[in-house]
């Protein structure tokens, strides 16, 4: 690992908070979930086919008074960027990308026929790989395919992922025209060391123009995603990128810790880990983002993210109803999430469920008339209310015990007897405050919520092996 700054834990505890020590840092810096689900994925079983799954849909079709989310994976990138540890598709070759949207096409097909009384969307997220690396006429004629059998919410929240580098202002034409209203750009870094480390030179003047574009033509919650942690980083270069951001005046900001994850994704091996910043450097990083966006008037959300006080996601978080799915935070509830494309996950009456990871498994299983899923998990009623409870930690910094108790028939303090001593070690930290209604997050908490949260996780707790890596770290 790179040297960290002389002064790091100095500045640290300037920019965060005097309880955050270097110490700390190091009995918290653990492999840990970042809990867009819960079961975490590993815990999904090769035990989910057509059959369970059409029967998922028949349960959901009933309630037909309730949208859907939808989402659609769209694999296909140009290069590979050297930081992502998403499911995607290396092609120059742009015409080899053309038959996978014919069997996407046949996939909402099949959906539909098993959805006939439930098509009203109130959220539809187009993830990737590069979503846009899909010619605009090419993108229009799915997703014409797909409103003409699924309901667009008049208020529905309609967002995509893009590639700043090969995004035209057509493709944020055709989008617009097609009711999106969300849009959120991958930036990671300005710093030119740093983009090429990792195989991603783009910009600022190119971002910025995608961005004016795309509020010129209607689009809100602009969203742009940095990363910490990558190589060649410092305080002060990742400071300037920061800045550059927040002069773009974009509404929402993610600020990600990279996920250094060789074992699932072997291109991760190409970055030097003598490159990259040690753990304290590494926090740095972030406070010191975290410090700027604060100064500018940004708020903290859910888990490092940050939006404007006028926005509808710090709205919901101050009123503890904000939102998280795999698509990201979201105002907007919908109790089923529909998969779409290779390697999708849906949630699905009280099930995870993934669709077939390989291209040739997807088309011979869409060939074939089956709806390609492959894996997944019914939760049990355990789950579900510790999924609630990690839920709300996760987005609110807070969980009400009434609440909980409410929806799933339980005495809060007995059923979380383990989990709130397990919590108690947290508390000494100054972490979060646990009372006779209520678990609260401290500000120095939100940083290491993920930490938290695995006290409630009792797969994390029966299963973990501290010799075989499965997750990213928390710090």
């Amino acid at each position: 690992m790179a040297k960290n700054n002389t002064n790091t834990e100095d500045a640290i505890t300037q920019l965060l908070s005097p309880a955050v020590t270097t110490e700390l840092m190091r009995r918290y810096d653990r492999q840990g979930p970042r809990y867009t689900s819960y079961p975490t994925a590993v815990e999904f079983q090769e035990n989910l086919d057509d059959a369970i799954y059409t029967n998922l849909l028949a349960a959901a079709n009933k309630r037909d008074s309730e949208p859907l989310s939808i989402y659609i994976h769209l694999p296909f990138c140009e290069e590979r960027c050297l930081f992502c540890a998403c499911h995607v598709i290396i092609t120059p070759h742009y015409e080899k990308t053309v038959p996978y949207l014919d069997l996407l096409r046949r996939e909402i097909s099949l959906v539909a026929k098993h959805l006939p009384r439930r098509r009203k969307v109130s959220q539809l997220h187009l993830g990737g790989g590069t979503p846009t690396y899909h010619k605009p006429n090419d993108l229009a004629e799915l997703l014409d395919h797909l409103f003409d059998r699924f309901e667009r919410c008049h208020d529905a929240e309609l967002a995509v992922e893009v590639d700043p580098r090969v995004t035209t202002f057509e493709h944020l034409d055709v989008l617009g025209e097609r009711g999106f209203n969300r849009v959120s750009m991958g930036v990671q870094d300005f710093t030119p060391e740093v983009q090429e480390s990792i195989n991603r030179v783009q910009s600022a003047k190119e971002t910025e123009e995608l961005i004016q574009y795309a509020r010129r033509k209607g689009f809100r919650g602009i969203n742009v995603d940095l990363i910490y942690g990558l190589p060649f980083q410092s305080s002060d270069s990742f400071a300037r990128a920061v800045d550059q951001v927040i002069n773009m005046g974009v509404d929402r900001l993610a600020v990600y810790s990279f996920a250094l994850v060789p074992w699932m994704r072997a291109h991760q091996n190409q970055i030097s880990q003598d490159n990259l910043p040690g753990r304290d450097l590494k926090l740095e990083l972030f406070a010191v983002a975290r410090e700027k966006l604060l100064q500018a008037g940004y708020e903290p959300i859910g888990m490092d993210h940050f939006a404007k006080p006028d926005d509808e996601l710090f709205r919901a978080r101050k009123e503890h109803r904000l939102r998280r799915n795999f698509q990201g935070y979201s105002v907007i509830p919908a109790g089923d999430v529909i998969g779409l494309g290779i390697s999708a996950i849906g949630d699905v009456q009280g099930s995870y469920t993934q669709n077939e990871k390989k291209l040739s498994s997807y088309g011979e299983a869409i060939e074939a008339g089956r709806l390609p899923v492959y894996r997944g998990v019914a939760r049990s009623a355990d789950d579900e209310v510790r999924r609630d409870v990690i839920h709300e930690l996760m987005c609110n910094f807070h969980v009400a015990f009434a609440a909980i108790e409410a929806r799933h028939g339980i005495k809060f303090q007995e059923y979380f007897a383990e989990d709130l001593a397990a919590l108690g070690e947290h508390e000494v930290d100054g972490m979060v405050k646990v009372g006779s209604q209520a678990i609260v997050v401290t500000p120095v908490g939100e940083l290491f919520v993920r930490n938290l949260a695995m006290c409630f996780d009792r797969y994390l707790r029966e299963k973990q092996d501290p010799e075989k890596p499965v997750f990213s770290r928390t710090v």
